[in-house]
């Protein structure tokens, strides 16, 4: 049946109508903090125990607004005999956040989980420049980055772990028993054939 002529004009006049009798809420700010969403942008924490310098989110940024500068250090063998060993070492780690976008290119990219997304967003200056925050008070935001929210129970179990559950179990059952582990006997009672049947015309 087609809808009535001017039926969602009614409509929208019923919807205006119930806003119109409620009472607005405005939250003041910034004595009452708005409930921001868990996967809020708005700043990026700097975990620096995880960062190996390896450049790839300085490089994969779009805006160019990472700068790491490092050093390398000689690690001294850890046996005997053994061979030194260099590392590099994180000297300078700043975000120019008057250029980043705010894409998560570099969050995503990091392959060491060194960078993570923060709902911090009170972070303004008064000059331009000093939006360039360096490694240290990215480390204080990477302390206000909200626990990953839970897994859902009904979604389905990652691809990887299918796969290499999968794999596990087929490498389980192609291995033979170990030696001297005989596999253990069985708890059925054995097999005695078929049971006695009654002749046609009954016992005798």
């Amino acid at each position: 049946m087609p809808p009535l002529p001017g039926s969602g004009l009614a409509k929208g006049l019923a919807v205006t109508l119930r806003t119109m009798t409620r009472r607005s809420v405005t939250e003041q700010y910034p004595d009452t903090q708005p409930e921001l969403p868990p996967r809020t942008r708005g700043v990026i924490g700097l975990f620096e125990e995880n960062c190996t310098v390896c450049m790839l989110c300085a490089r994969e940024c779009p805006d160019w607004c990472i700068y790491i500068d490092s050093h390398k250090e000689t690690v001294p063998a850890a046996a005997p005999g053994g061979r030194e060993r260099s590392r590099n070492v994180l000297d300078r780690f700043a975000i120019d956040f008057s250029l980043c976008m705010y894409c998560g290119i570099c969050i995503e990219v990091c392959p060491f989980d060194a960078l993570f997304w923060s709902p911090e967003f009170e972070y303004a200056e008064t000059d331009i420049r000093d939006l360039t925050h360096e490694r240290d008070r990215l480390r204080e935001w990477m302390w206000t980055v909200p626990p990953p929210p839970p897994l859902d129970p009904s979604a389905e179990e990652p691809k990887e772990l299918v796969a290499a559950r999968k794999t596990a179990e087929k490498l389980a059952a192609s291995q033979p028993p170990a030696a001297g582990h005989p596999e253990p006997p069985s708890t059925e009672p054995p097999s005695t054939g078929p049971a006695p049947t009654d002749p046609p015309g009954g016992r005798s």
